[in-house]
């Protein structure tokens, strides 16, 4: 029985290692035209998430129509400006027209689009000619020189204006010095000339040229003027101290069952209200989250505006001054809580800050300095698309 036994184990074993007959198997029908994804027609779509390059600062019920159409217009007209500040510091000013399809940065048009293209719109401020080197070449027309001798003409006007400016941007810094590079990188901004750096040793009792050790042009204060050393909000406050004091807010958290009496509170009114703070003043030394350093950059931020051409500065001019003003991180924060002063336009990440008082209801500036009033002309002409041939450039509908 035991040979048997392991006779019957043995087959079992060797029928383990034999191959198993493969069994096949056909489906009874084809499979090929059943769909095994969902079409994109009927996937949902997925909503992108909000990203601060394309969020807007306000939203629909507090937005200001007149003062949005501001940035519409500078984006528009972009190509101008930059092509004009551009082609201004060339010599004769001409450049090679493949050399300006390169240039889109510089010349304010779309990186891959034609720069003919934007020329076109603005047959009354460049031109394109044909050079005896067979390459064509662009430049002004002589409107456009004519403009620009106007131009020069006004700045020469208005040097001692400007100059009073920069003498004030660098009163209000914090070591009273700032580089060169950051004044002539936002000179349109206050209407500053591009050779202010060469006009400056014409005032040495004012400015002194000093070089950092990394070979920086440092333009530093020669002599505080105390005259100069009063903002616009502090002459506001002279005239009419209730204006004054509803601009801004600075919510201090107290509690309410204080019983404090009529005139605490009009104190504690005052301290939530006026940023008593001069820009002036040595406010770079208070700790940065005190109330009174936030009242000191509130004020300096204003003061800052005030001194602009167009009462307005975007986030990179403040970045530009960061060090110099004691800015923070947290600046945008900081104008959205001032809502009655301030008006930011445009998006989280590219925004514009309005002094609101400096705007009528329609979007109009105030008081215009000679400098806005050319441009605004200048903007006006760039406006013409086409040349009427029976009527001279001064006569043409400029809207």
């Amino acid at each position: 029985m035991a040979w048997r036994f392991f006779s019957f184990v043995s087959i079992i074993k060797s029928s383990k290692t034999l191959n198993p007959i493969p069994v096949s198997y056909t489906a009874p029908f084809s499979t090929s035209f059943l769909v095994t994804k969902t079409p994109k027609k009927f996937k949902k779509k997925r909503k992108p998430k909000p990203s601060p390059r394309t969020t807007p600062v306000q939203t629909q019920p507090n937005r200001i129509p007149s003062l949005e159409r501001i940035l519409h217009r500078d984006a528009l007209l972009r190509f101008v400006t930059r092509s004009k500040q551009f082609l201004s510091a060339q010599p004769e000013h001409v450049i090679r027209l493949d050399d300006a399809g390169k240039l889109h940065r510089e010349l304010g048009f779309p990186r891959g689009r034609k720069v003919s293209r934007f020329l076109q719109h603005h047959p009354l401020l460049f031109q394109t000619y044909r050079h005896t080197d067979g390459k064509s070449w662009l430049g002004f027309t002589d409107l456009m020189e004519d403009l620009l001798a106007e131009e020069h003409s006004l700045m020469d006007a208005m040097e001692l204006n400007r100059v009073e400016k920069v003498r004030k941007l660098i009163m209000m810094s914090a070591r009273n010095r700032i580089p060169l590079s950051k004044i002539h990188h936002c000179r349109t901004l206050f209407g500053i000339p591009d050779d202010f750096r060469d006009r400056v040793s014409k005032y040495p009792d004012l400015f002194k040229i000093a070089v950092d050790r990394d070979g920086k042009r440092v333009l530093e204060l020669a002599k505080w003027d105390p005259l100069l050393a009063v903002s616009a909000l502090e002459r506001e406050f002279v005239v009419d101290e209730d204006s004054a004091k509803r601009k801004f807010r600075f919510p201090v958290k107290y509690g309410k069952d204080l019983d404090l009496e009529l005139d605490d509170n009009r104190k504690l009114d005052l301290l939530n209200s006026l940023p008593l703070v001069s820009p002036y003043s040595d406010g770079h030394m208070f700790d940065l989250w005190t109330l009174e350093a936030e009242k000191y950059r509130v004020g300096l931020i204003h003061e800052f505006l005030s001194l602009t051409l167009e009462k307005r500065a975007s986030i990179h001019h403040l970045v530009e001054f960061k060090e110099e003003f004691s800015l923070t991180k947290h600046t945008y924060q900081m104008l959205r809580k001032q809502p009655r002063a301030f008006y930011l336009a445009g998006t989280e990440m590219n925004w514009v800050v309005f002094l609101k008082d400096a705007y009528d209801e329609n979007g109009v500036l105030i008081e215009k300095d000679p400098q806005v009033a050319f441009n605004e002309k200048l903007y006006k002409y760039a406006q013409v698309d086409q040349m009427e041939p029976d009527l001279g450039v001064e006569e043409q509908h400029l809207t």
